[in-house]
C-alpha cells in the first residue's frame, strides 16, 4: 500500500492510495485538470483511477468528481445521503456505489471501514482502508485512516485509528486566530468551531494524545485553514507531543501535498 495527499485545505482535499490491485482517491475536491496534473506528478494517469471515496458533499471534497467520472469512469462510492446531495449538482451520473455508513466493505483487495463522524453535512464519514492477508512476510496487513471534518473526536473515533500505520486527521484552525479573524462573521465562528464544524489543533493534539500505544508509523495534519491556522501555530501546539512520539508528525499545509509513500 502507498499513499499521498494531493492536497488539503479549506478550499479543497483529495488523497491517493494504491495497492496492488486498485488506485483510488479519498475526495476529489480539486478541478479535473488540477487532480490530472496531480496525479501525473506521482506518476499515475487519470484513467488508471479505480474509484473515488467520498466524505461528504461539500464543494472542498467533491468539486472535481463530475467531470473527472464523466472523462475516465471511475466507481464513485459514497452513502446514500450524500450521493443524494452531489447528484443534483452535477451534469453526468457517475457509476455511484453505495453504502451504509457503518459498513465494512470490499473493493478489489481492499477492504472498506466507513464509520460516522459530526460535521455539518448530511452524512458525513471517515475511512478506514486495509489491504494484505497477514499470512506471510509478502502479505502484510497495512491500514491507513482518513479522518478530517468533524467538529469533535467520539470515543469510537480514537477505537478506529489507533491501529492503522497511516494516519490523517484534520487540525483545521489555531482558536485564537479564528477569534481574532475579521473576515468571518460571528456565526461563522461558532459553526467553525462548534460539535458539526472542525478540530482545533488543540483538539487533534488531545486526540491524538489520548491513544495509548498507536500502531502509527506516520501521522498527517490536515485541512488547515489558510487565514485562521499556520504553520507556526501547529508546531507551537505539537512541539511536545512531536518531541515525545515515537512517529513523524508531519503537517499539510494549503497548497501543498505529501510524495507518494509506503504506508
Amino acid at each position: 500500500m502507498q499513499f499521498s495527499i494531493l492536497g488539503s485545505s479549506s478550499s479543497g482535499n483529495a488523497g491517493l492510495l494504491l495497492t496492488e490491485n486498485c488506485k483510488v482517491l479519498i475526495d476529489a475536491g480539486f478541478s479535473c485538470k488540477r487532480l490530472c496534473g496531480m496525479l501525473e506528478e506521482r506518476d499515475v494517469k487519470p484513467e488508471e483511477i479505480d474509484a473515488i471515496f467520498v466524505t461528504h458533499e461539500h464543494s472542498d471534497h467533491t468539486a472535481g468528481i463530475s467531470t473527472f467520472s464523466k472523462k475516465f469512469g471511475p466507481k464513485v462510492f459514497a452513502n446514500p445521503l450524500t450521493a443524494k446531495a452531489i447528484q443534483p449538482k452535477m451534469k453526468n451520473r457517475p457509476d455511484w456505489m453505495l453504502f451504509q455508513t457503518g459498513t465494512q466493505f470490499e473493493f478489489r483487495d481492499l477492504q472498506v471501514e466507513s464509520f460516522s463522524i459530526p460535521h455539518d453535512a448530511h452524512d458525513p464519514v471517515g475511512f478506514k482502508f486495509t489491504t494484505g492477508s497477514g499470512e506471510d512476510l509478502f502479505s502484510p496487513i497495512k491500514r491507513m485512516a482518513w479522518v478530517t471534518d468533524l467538529g469533535f473526536a467520539p470515543a469510537n473515533i480514537a477505537q478506529r485509528i489507533q491501529d492503522v500505520d497511516t494516519l490523517v486527521v484534520e487540525s483545521n484552525y489555531d482558536t485564537q486566530m479564528l477569534e481574532e479573524d475579521t473576515r468571518r462573521p460571528w456565526a461563522l465562528k461558532q459553526r467553525i468551531s462548534g460539535r458539526h464544524g472542525h478540530l482545533s489543533n488543540a483538539a487533534a493534539k488531545d486526540l491524538l494524545a489520548s491513544i495509548e500505544k498507536p500502531r502509527w508509523n506516520r501521522v498527517y495534519l490536515a485541512h488547515l485553514s489558510s487565514d485562521c491556522n499556520s504553520a507556526e501555530a501547529v508546531d507551537s501546539t505539537f512541539a511536545e507531543l512531536r518531541q515525545n512520539a515515537s512517529f513523524p508528525i508531519e503537517t499539510i499545509l494549503s497548497g501543498e501535498g505529501s510524495a507518494l509513500a509506503a504506508v
